[in-house]
């Protein structure tokens, strides 16, 4: 049986539902009141992924303020995967996405120097005043390169599963593309006989 260890952040602003999203995924217990997260919470879920593989995740869900300080290098250091997440009822809280994405693009990578897989995701979609609307999110997932979107409510338990199961299966497939050895890349030989290089010069 091979494990995989999987370390994965949970970002954004505060009060976006980061804790509760963490909460309903690995205990499946749902609890309207949580304290604000200070620096970061640690949480471990143990994924029976196939026949053959486990996989253990460890779930870094990282305070809504760590973004202004300069901490967030010393958490993302070894992450391989990113839930990035807003709350549909509140602007200011997609905005601020841009400056996250930005901040772990420039602070978690892959060893091949590329940006480690992220899901984007829009909670609180159970709420009716959302000022946020699906196309600007797709729009935005697009352009700064998520592996997809979706919509959550982890009061309903909506989108909670499925969205860790797309991430952690884009994170195993870009660790084995890694872990595989790439061929040596063909160097064209142009190199003439010197010999008949040196004949065809002084034919004359």
């Amino acid at each position: 049986m091979t494990e995989h260890l999987l370390k994965v952040l949970v970002v954004g602003d505060g009060n976006v539902g980061k804790t509760s999203f963490v909460q309903r995924y690995v205990s499946g217990q749902f609890n309207k009141t949580y304290k604000m997260t200070v620096g970061v919470d640690f949480s471990v879920k143990l994924l029976h992924w196939s026949d053959k593989e486990r996989v253990r995740l460890q779930l870094w869900d990282i305070a809504g303020q760590e973004r202004f300080i300069s901490m967030t290098r010393i958490y993302y250091k070894g992450a391989l995967g990113c839930v990035l997440m807003f709350d549909v009822t509140s602007s200011a809280s997609f905005l601020s996405c841009r400056h996250w994405k930005q901040d772990l693009d420039n602070k978690a990578m892959l060893p091949d120097g590329r940006a480690i897989p992220c899901i984007l995701l829009a909670n609180k979609c159970d709420l009716s005043k959302r000022v946020v609307s699906a196309d600007s999110i797709d729009r935005f997932s697009k352009a700064h390169g998520f592996i997809t979107w979706m919509e959550t409510s982890v009061k309903e338990n909506k989108n909670v599963g499925e969205a860790m199961r797309r991430l952690v299966q884009e994170v195993l497939s870009v660790q084995s593309s890694l872990d595989s050895p790439q061929p040596e890349p063909q160097k064209d030989v142009y190199q003439l006989d010197s010999a008949s290089s040196s004949r065809g010069a002084s034919c004359c």
